[in-house]
């Protein structure tokens, strides 16, 4: 095990474009401590001291969250959502890392219509996290699984194309939308070989697609879901150093 003097948040990224962003951003800004890790490829991963992880983020990626013959760490991660909602350490899933907290916690995957772009959503439920709301919100997305609600689960939004958009249970949070990523990090996923076929093969283009997410004005919300989130990694953190 890879011991931590003092704790961190634990970010599990799955492909080189699909970085923490905004998500990051927010860390940094109350000098929160976190470890970027590439667990997926790996059957037995060398993960942090369970008790100095202050909480959990899953990034999205191109592989499937149930996909375990070929990204065996799936499993790791899935065990390592289980634990952290068992004694209330923060969790947040963006994409496919909504889906592993789903599935991780008994909900079904399957293959849906790809949302690719920019796609509106409707709030079902009110949570603090989302205090600044509206019942409407244009949002990017970029899938073509989706999940349902886990047993036990708050729905918060859905979409016309995946019924669970946004889910609340205990301690965790998942997101099947990027409010993380930044202009700069959709320009990095513009240049990304594997994001433009998938753009391309959903009928949209490059130049529509800055031209969309441009006047989302996602920004807002992304701070104050993600400082939200930081907040309560920062009170976990607290409470594992007394």
């Amino acid at each position: 095990m890879v011991g931590m003097s003092k704790p961190e948040v634990l970010i599990l990224q799955h492909a080189d474009w699909e970085k923490p962003g905004r998500i990051q951003a927010e860390l940094e800004e109350i000098d929160m401590p976190m470890q970027v890790l590439r667990i997926a490829d790996v059957k037995k991963p060398d993960l942090p001291d369970f008790d100095e992880v202050a909480g959990l983020v899953l990034m999205g990626g191109p592989m499937g969250a149930t996909d375990f013959d070929r990204y065996p760490g799936l499993k790791a991660e899935a065990k390592l959502v289980r634990a952290s909602i068992s004694v209330g350490k923060p969790v947040l899933g963006v994409c496919l890392g909504h889906q592993i907290i789903a599935t991780a916690l008994g909900a079904k995957l399957k293959h849906g219509e790809p949302e690719i772009g920019v796609v509106p959503i409707k709030r079902v439920d009110r949570h603090d996290y989302f205090s600044m709301w509206n019942k409407e919100l244009d949002v990017l997305q970029w899938h073509s699984d989706c999940v349902g609600l886990p047993e036990g689960a708050q729905l918060l939004a859905r979409s016309s194309a995946a019924k669970v958009q946004a889910f609340r249970f205990g301690s965790a949070l998942g997101l099947q939308f990027h409010l993380e990523v930044t202009p700069q990090l959709l320009e990095e996923w513009l240049e990304e070989p594997t994001m433009v076929r998938q753009l391309k093969d959903a009928g949209g283009s490059k130049s529509q697609l800055r031209e969309q997410y441009a006047a989302t004005q996602l920004q807002p919300l992304a701070e104050q879901v993600f400082s939200g989130f930081a907040a309560r990694c920062q009170s976990y953190a607290r409470s594992l150093m007394r």
